[in-house]
């Protein structure tokens, strides 16, 4: 088995949604709070497993006028995850059963060698705790047999109000995110890293071109008129 999420960038419009469900989520869950750090002041900081973060494309034949592309990341659940390779302690590991890729907290030591090794800035250290954490993809929640099984899913995609996010199993070609990902050509993040990614993104679709035509002159009332009962006829 191999779990992991589909996003669809045509579809995220960058709400936020899907992170402040995540800290509520995890921070109230069994992997401990999130630190928070002076959450009312000018400057508040602290740790997410979710960032969403917003880029403007140029124009171009493809994208007339431009567009905001938001873009979700969190951990990738690399199937060759470097985190795990570098970790001196054997606190960052994958599991076997599902590919979820954890950290022990207990035996992690916060130094920060898997965040320097991670290619997608997905590990945040716990500067209270002294221990670094990331997305768990809700393993405890996922598994929670007393939650409705609709709801055993991570919290982001629970909360998403555009559906942009999909998890399941990647090892199943019939599941959703197996489906998606061949028919709207998925792909992981930096593939040419080496390091499978399992989560794949959906890339934006082309917009649809709209047919246009000229109005004539505009001074010319009846060249309007003829123009406007033209499209009416239509």
């Amino acid at each position: 088995m191999r779990l992991g999420l589909v996003i669809d960038l045509d579809t995220c419009v960058g709400c936020q949604g899907c992170a402040t469900a995540c800290k509520q989520w995890n921070t109230s869950g069994t992997t401990g709070p999130l630190t928070d750090l002076r959450p009312y002041e000018r400057d508040p900081e602290g740790v997410w497993f979710n960032r969403v973060r917003s880029f403007e494309v140029e124009s171009s034949p493809e994208t007339p006028g431009g567009r905001t592309v938001h873009f979700p990341m969190s951990c990738m659940h690399c199937e060759d995850a470097a985190c795990v390779t570098v970790c001196p302690t054997g606190a960052s590991y994958k599991r076997e059963e599902d590919g979820i890729v954890l950290v022990d907290q207990d035996k992690c030591m916060g130094c920060n060698l898997c965040a320097w090794a991670c290619p997608y800035g997905a590990r945040e250290l716990d500067s209270e705790a002294g221990v670094m954490k990331k997305c768990t993809l809700c393993v405890d929640r996922i598994y929670d047999e007393a939650l409705p099984e609709a709801e055993r899913q991570p919290a982001c995609v629970l909360t998403c109000p555009t559906h942009s996010r999909v998890f399941g199993d990647f090892d199943d070609p019939d599941s959703e995110v197996s489906r998606l990902t061949r028919e709207r050509n998925g792909t992981g993040l930096l593939p040419e890293l080496g390091y499978k990614p399992v989560n794949q993104y959906l890339p934006p679709r082309q917009p649809a071109v709209v047919e246009t035509k000229e109005a004539g002159n505009v001074s010319d009332g009846g060249s309007v008129k003829k123009w406007i009962n033209k499209l009416i006829r239509k």
